[in-house]
């Protein structure tokens, strides 16, 4: 049976940690049932968003198994694995023996790799076990073609998440190796750069505003697939644009802005993050309020009639 990846708006849960720092299960819980009753096609535990570079083996563990427990089969769990190759590649056995579908491969510690170097982390991660695997590009895991050409002779591997934005590279990446992978938009807020993403075959995006505006998300996806580009447009200009550029005051706010936006629209999560992450500034918190409050307002949530 051939493999295949998630496809369409991707959730990527943060973890919920209260003033002390400690990891708050239930509530993760509780964000993953929404973040499903919501459409989101498919579930990434201990990513980016998840603070993956801030966690124990312990806790790594621990929020596997609550991601595997509340998704129970209604839509696939992917967990984040990388950084220390022999942690990675123990992240990646606790997946599958928690009966994770797959991982997205986060990239290496440190070290700027040369090709052939990245090429042995990427595949000793990918062959150590018999799950999907997604690599990641961004940061200091950059591919040419020839390394991503010897990384698809893996069945497992399923799809390709690119976060550096270089137009022409996905593009040559795209044409070369066609629908053998599933091509995955994740620039910081995806939304910004989906259009242009989507005219090349990038179907499938990881959308952060998900975890606290999921109807946002789900009407400009609607819209940018049904070519209302009216609609994208007024989105970009109402609400998405004017969060990204909160989000470009400050490094870190990838993950303590969404923090904030959840316990704005009265999700069980409270704005703490760990080190080096800062939480929100108390400005930054209150444009963002108007925003969110511009989102319900403007785009309301659409109401489902039985």
């Amino acid at each position: 049976m051939k493999r295949t990846s998630p496809q369409g708006i991707l959730g990527f849960p943060v973890t919920p940690m209260d003033a002390e720092g400690n990891i708050d299960l239930e509530a993760l819980g509780e964000n993953i049932e929404f973040l499903i009753k919501e459409g989101l096609s498919a579930i990434f535990v201990a990513c980016g968003a998840g603070e993956f570079h801030a966690i124990s083996t312990e806790e790594y563990r621990a929020i596997v198994k609550v991601g595997v427990e509340k998704t129970n089969g209604k839509v696939p769990l992917y967990t984040g694995v990388g950084g220390n190759i022999k942690h990675a590649v123990e992240q990646a056995e606790i997946s599958a023996e928690l009966g994770a579908e797959g991982y997205l491969i986060l990239p290496p510690y440190l070290i700027d790799p040369s090709q052939d170097g990245l090429n042995h982390y990427l595949s000793t991660i990918i062959r150590s076990t018999s799950l999907n695997a997604i690599v990641y590009q961004r940061d200091n895991c950059v591919m040419d073609l020839e390394t991503l050409r010897k990384l698809c002779e893996y069945e497992q591997l399923v799809g390709f998440k690119d976060g550096i934005g270089n137009m022409e590279q996905v593009i040559e990446f795209a044409n070369a190796i066609g629908d053998r992978l599933e091509w995955i938009n994740g620039m910081p807020l995806a939304e910004v750069t989906m259009p242009a993403y989507l005219n090349i075959g990038y179907k499938t995006y990881s959308s952060a505003i998900s975890n606290y505006i999921p109807h946002i998300s789900a009407q400009f996806f609607e819209a940018l697939l049904n070519g209302n580009m009216e609609k994208v447009y007024a989105l970009h200009k109402d609400v998405i644009l004017p969060i990204h550029r909160i989000r470009r005051q400050k490094k870190g706010y990838a993950v303590s802005l969404i923090k904030a936006g959840m316990r704005i629209v009265g999700l069980p999560v409270e704005t703490n993050v760990r080190a080096p992450i800062a939480p929100v500034e108390p400005n930054h918190y209150e444009s963002l309020e108007g925003i969110i409050e511009t989102a319900f307002k403007k785009y309301p949530v659409k109401t489902t009639v039985n």
